[in-house]
């Protein structure tokens, strides 16, 4: 494909894309396909000869649409938006486009300015510690998601205490809420913890500052190495707040690192009536959340701030004579490789950048506000309901409810919304089955939720 069929084809791509979105509320939000169905109209080995792009082009409508589970439709209300817009493409189309490896600040020196710039400014709108720009001590990189974020922070964790207090991997312990992120738990693991402590939740599903408190004095009288607390601001079943300040002050009071997973609801800072979510956020040690969720920007996009950068730097950095070059020793730049674990990255701020600069905070404040506006009215529906539960409250856009008659007609009510191809919502299990609604798909609008209702109601009779 020479530059002047790319560039036919690339206008057919981006024409391919405009009418994907603009139709997909005619399509079910999940194809009714099987297991096995797309790899069966595939061929058994990769074509000898050159295909012509038509039928390439011709296999995403053929073979890749009517398999697809549409995250961008709008009745998509399942586990949390995956959010994409057309900035945000543009900018992942050009980023494609220029095709560098941004490891090194020599690599890309525009790619590595752009992220600590862009991420600065995130600093600002999300009204979070000054101390955490790149002109401080700390700063902030884009990770591929959370999990990976939350595992960097693991890893950094695990450094600090075995230099301060030299113990083993083995013997330190992660502390987290028992509704917190499955990535906690398994980033321990992966990072070599031998423990992992689950903290009890209280009743609005946030974690028990009480209960971390006596068990770090549990795990310190046998012997243990308390070395890391978790918390969460949106956890993944309910969005729940845990208690920043409380874990804050154990956390430093004990020596551990102190990270916080905002990955869904950190978007929602950049509203200012929000961020008491976050109060004592200057006691954490590092902070993630994902644009890719709820900020208009497609996967993969997840940023992790630290509060101080040498321990993260210092936990990641390994220097083959093929790495060093003048700008790096100088010191007055950054060295994105020794932020993450691979070496290797995208120029994953360029999407962010145009994100950020099409909306505005302005644009992005409404979107975030509205979203939360609709999911809130649909939660007093809900408690209006003579057969529906509320099941934890609405901070966020996340609506989580169940049928008054028990689990069976809970998951009977969600298979039948589900069935209906219009609306697509999960269940979770917190002593009880319930449903969650997650309202913030980028193409969603008020007639959606409407609808969404309508099914949810209609079925709830029927129970």
């Amino acid at each position: 494909m020479d530059l002047d069929e790319f560039r036919r084809n690339g206008h057919r791509m981006i024409d391919w894309i405009a009418d994907y979105l603009a139709n997909l509320d005619q399509r079910p939000v999940r194809e009714p396909v099987e297991p096995g169905e797309v790899r069966a109209k595939l061929p058994d080995q990769a074509p000898e000869r050159p295909e012509p792009f038509d039928q390439i082009a011709a296999d995403l409508d053929e073979i890749v649409v009517p398999g697809l589970a549409h995250w961008q439709h709008p009745g998509w209300f399942a586990y949390f938006p995956a959010m994409s817009s057309p900035p945000s493409v543009l900018g992942e189309l050009a980023s494609a486009g220029l095709g560098v490896q941004g490891m090194l600040w020599s690599t890309a020196p525009a790619a590595t300015e752009i992220e600590s710039c862009v991420l600065d400014w995130l600093v600002g709108a999300m009204g979070l510690p000054d101390a955490w720009r790149t002109t401080g001590a700390g700063g902030g990189v884009i990770q591929s998601s959370a999990s990976d974020s939350t595992h960097a922070a693991l890893v950094t964790a695990r450094e600090r205490c075995r230099q301060r207090t030299g113990a083993a991997a083995e013997s330190m312990v992660v502390y987290a809420s028992g509704q917190a992120h499955s990535s906690m738990e398994k980033g321990a693991r992966m990072a070599g913890f031998g423990h992992f402590r689950p903290i009890a939740a209280d009743e609005a599903f946030a974690a028990r500052p009480d209960d971390l408190e006596r068990a770090v004095a549990e795990d310190r009288r046998a012997g243990l190495a308390p070395a890391f607390v978790g918390s969460t601001v949106g956890t993944t079943a309910t969005t729940a707040v845990d208690p920043l300040r409380r874990m804050g002050e154990t956390a430093r009071a004990e020596g551990m690192w102190h990270h916080v997973d905002a990955a869904y609801a950190g978007s929602a800072m950049i509203c200012p009536e929000m961020r008491g979510h976050q109060d004592g956020l200057e006691l954490a040690d590092s902070y993630t959340f994902n644009p890719h969720k709820w900020l208009a920007t497609n996967f993969d996009c997840s940023v992790l701030w630290v509060a101080d950068r040498r321990p993260l730097v210092e936990a990641m950095s390994i220097t083959p004579s093929y790495l060093r070059d003048a700008a790096s020793e100088s010191g007055q730049v950054i060295d994105y490789r020794d932020w993450q674990a691979p070496l290797g990255r995208r120029f994953r701020a360029l999407k962010l950048w145009f994100v950020l600069r099409s909306f505005g905070l302005e644009g992005l404040r409404a979107m975030i506000r509205t979203h939360v506006g609709w999911a809130r009215s649909l939660a007093e529906r809900i408690e209006a309901h003579p057969r529906l539960d509320l099941i934890a409250p609405v901070p966020f856009a996340l609506v989580c409810f169940a049928h008054t008659a028990g689990d069976e007609a809970t998951d009977a009510l969600a298979e039948a919304v589900n069935a209906g191809g219009r609306s697509y919502v999960t269940t979770a299990a917190a002593g009880r089955r319930f449903i969650r609604a997650a309202v913030g798909s980028t193409w969603t609008t008020r007639a959606h939720v409407d609808r969404l209702w309508d099914e949810i109601a209609a079925n709830a009779e029927r129970m």
